[in-house]
């Protein structure tokens, strides 16, 4: 037994925010972006993540012909919620409806997509009928806008996928390598406590001077821990499958960096047409890559039976992870 994609959905805001709206912000160009990212543009939202997740979720229930009293499991990937608690998960739940489904966050950043889909796997082992994966962020919340080597990365979206058992055998590779946290990290804010001094965690590990509730990011050291972990995933997931990398017929990987795709799509021998692409058009928003590309392949009747589906995500943590599934 193994997963079945029963419908997907997503969600993008409508202002789209260009290059060129960066130049009056931060020293920057459209080539200095396009040349080492990719991205052209990408959106950013007015409204509250969880309701972009709703918006995924219900495009997503309406594409499987399902209620949402049908879910038994929400499992909802950000690392952008409007609240510390309760769990996007949870709100959501309530707002859809979904009053048969237990539902709880998973924070694995940009990989999060990924781990949700292996945890789903586990639970429809167990009995469970419909799993909803919502994935959305809300970046822009969480982005030095006077940081100009991270400021044009990041944007806004949520995507969603309903999963239940199926035929097509499904397969994960994940990993961690914790001593890399540094590199890529928000910090929470911080609360003046009257009876203690808090120790700052930049002076016990040594992690680099950040804005408080604003991404770091070590580019370098990301961009070499992602290319050797997009490669390492997919080729562990492919022969836990029976089969190498060359025979995916998709790929949907993180949408962090052009250049990073092209480098992975190197390293396997793949051709870079193997991989879905939409940098371009909506930047790096974490979770939601992934299921985004799932919707888009979706929508446009590339999702066939016998498909055999790669996907792969990288993020904070540092963590990776890659799965492979057959339509």
């Amino acid at each position: 037994m193994g997963i079945k994609i029963l419908g997907t959905g997503a969600w993008l805001p409508e202002n789209i925010i260009t290059n060129e709206d960066y130049t009056k912000i931060v020293e920057t160009s459209d080539e200095w972006i396009v040349k080492r990212t990719g991205i052209q543009e990408r959106r950013i939202t007015e409204t509250p993540t969880y309701i972009m997740a709703q918006r995924a979720a219900e495009a997503a229930l309406e594409n499987a012909g399902l209620q949402p009293e049908d879910i038994d499991l929400i499992l909802c990937t950000t690392v952008s919620s409007d609240f510390i608690t309760p769990s996007m998960a949870c709100v959501i739940q309530g707002r859809l409806g979904a009053k048969n489904a237990i539902a709880f966050d998973i924070n694995a950043a940009c990989a999060a997509f990924v781990y949700a889909l292996d945890m789903a796997n586990m639970y429809l082992q167990n009995g469970y009928r419909h799993i909803l994966i919502v994935s959305a962020e809300s970046l822009s919340k969480i982005t030095d806008y006077t940081d100009r080597s991270t400021c044009v990365l990041f944007g806004d979206a949520a995507g969603a996928c309903i999963v239940g058992q199926g035929e097509g055998r499904f397969v994960s590779s994940l990993g961690c390598d914790g001593t890399g946290a540094g590199s890529l990290f928000a910090r929470q804010h911080k609360n003046d406590i009257p009876f203690v001094q808090v120790q700052d965690p930049q002076e016990i590990d040594h992690f680099p001077d950040a804005r408080d509730g604003a991404i770091y990011m070590d580019g370098r050291e990301v961009y070499k821990f992602a290319v050797n972990a997009m490669a390492k995933a997919l080729t562990e997931a492919s022969h836990k499958f029976g089969m190498e990398p060359a025979e995916l017929d998709l790929i949907v990987p993180h949408q962090a960096n052009l250049r990073i795709i092209q480098s992975a799509a190197k390293e396997l021998g793949l051709p870079l047409e193997r991989f879905f692409v939409n940098i371009d058009k909506c930047g790096n928003t974490s979770s939601a890559c992934i299921p985004v590309g799932l919707d888009s392949l979706n929508r446009e009747g590339l999702l066939k039976p016998g498909c055999r589906v790669g996907l792969v995500g990288f993020g904070a943590g540092l963590v990776y992870g890659g799965c492979v599934f057959e339509v």
